[in-house]
């Protein structure tokens, strides 16, 4: 008699049931990453925009009155945000433009910049 080598369908089955539970539970966890990576990257853009504005001053002594000449849109290369403060050509994705001194990041915060005080908020 032969001895067949192989899996057997019910072996199969439970190796596919036990795989689709492990993807369940991995899949929230990749989404809270995504939100997590948005919230540091809008922190890391924040911190470089104040550190910029401290910057201006120091060299200038006054605080900009713009941080930007972007268009009231989302950041794009074209539509560059925060040129006058960051050296590098600004943000050009994932953060928006709604007025002259107000910016949305990629996790959803709206900021002010108010020029008197050069705080950004």
């Amino acid at each position: 008699m032969l001895k067949r080598r192989g899996f057997t369908l019910i072996e199969l089955v439970m190796i596919i049931v036990i795989l689709a539970i492990l993807a369940l539970v991995a899949l929230p966890q990749y989404y809270n990453l995504t939100s997590s990576a948005n919230s540091s990257s809008e922190g890391g853009v924040v911190g470089g925009v104040r550190a910029g504005v401290s910057t201006y001053f120091a060299n200038y002594r006054v605080f900009p009155t713009t941080l930007d000449g972007a268009s009231n849109a989302a950041c794009t290369t074209a539509n560059a945000c925060f040129t006058n403060i960051l050296s590098q050509g600004g943000v050009t994705s994932q953060w928006t433009r709604v007025a002259a001194t107000q910016y949305t990041g990629p996790a959803g915060t709206t900021y002010t910049y108010t020029s008197a005080s050069g705080s950004f908020q």
